[in-house]
């Protein structure tokens, strides 16, 4: 079974413009994200999926100089930009990540995706989100592309389309699904970039990894943790921020699009 991880990822974001491309550390914030996925065991492909917006020109010949691969597709129908980047890489599987996230760990992907293994072929979905108990910025999906393709074809919410997999987590009837869990739950710490207070955290904890000698691109999820909790007044930074603010938004002014 082919596995790629997909990134969506665009230059567009309503709460922080730009954010994907973010030094830090000294290090865009989208190549955070595809260095540390490379390092995954259990991946055999990692692909950005952006935008085909002029907005994104930029961004997708940044991504072509580091190296990147990319795919340009729907701006605003998500959904409709993974099932055709899928197809586009021939994926058996998809694991979803989003282009918000730069302390993603590959131990907690490779995590998701060998209990999706083992769950073959019953398996459709795994996730590390229901529910959740890893910090939110930790957040892994895997399906299938039969699963990503039902979902394209019978998606009819906006929100569905924009947040690519609620149709399949909503149905677990049609999709036979699993989800692990963290050994303790950590999911009211925010390692997530979508506003101004987590870029504040994030550069202050890559700054104390780099004070401490850690090469931060490199640091793990316990490593994160320990500095975290050794340095309690860091997470008053961007407390209080609603875990998937945008997917609630998004339900709030949800209507039909097909």
């Amino acid at each position: 079974m082919r596995i790629a991880a997909i990134v969506q990822a665009r230059m567009g974001s309503t709460r922080l413009p730009g954010k994907v491309l973010r030094p830090l550390g000294g290090v865009p914030v989208i190549q955070w994200i595809y260095e540390r996925l490379s390092k995954c065991r259990n991946l055999d492909q990692i692909v950005v999926a952006t935008g085909e917006s002029a907005a994104d020109d930029e961004f997708a010949e940044t991504l072509k100089r580091l190296g990147i691969p990319v795919f340009r597709g729907s701006e605003h129908d998500v959904l409709d930009r993974y099932y055709r980047a899928a197809r586009a890489i021939r994926a058996d599987a998809v694991v979803r990540i989003t282009g918000d996230c730069p302390l993603i760990d590959p131990a907690v992907v490779d995590a998701v995706v060998a209990r999706f293994n083992e769950g073959q072929p019953e398996l459709r979905y795994v996730s590390n989100i229901n529910p959740p108990t890893y910090p939110d910025g930790l957040d892994v999906e895997v399906f299938t592309i039969e699963a990503l393709y039902q979902a394209w074809r019978q998606s009819e919410w906006a929100s569905e389309r924009e947040h690519v997999t609620p149709y399949m987590r909503n149905r677990p009837d049609l999709f036979p699904q699993d989800h692990i869990r963290c050994e303790k739950d950590y999911s009211h710490y925010r390692w997530t970039l979508d506003e101004e207070r987590d870029w504040s955290f994030l550069t202050a904890l890559v700054s104390l990894a780099s004070d401490k000698g850690w090469e931060p691109r490199e640091v793990s999820f316990p490593e994160w943790l320990s500095l975290i909790e050794s340095h309690s007044d860091l997470t008053g930074r961007n407390e209080g921020i609603l875990r998937n603010e945008g997917e609630m938004k998004s339900l709030a002014a949800d209507r039909k699009v097909k």
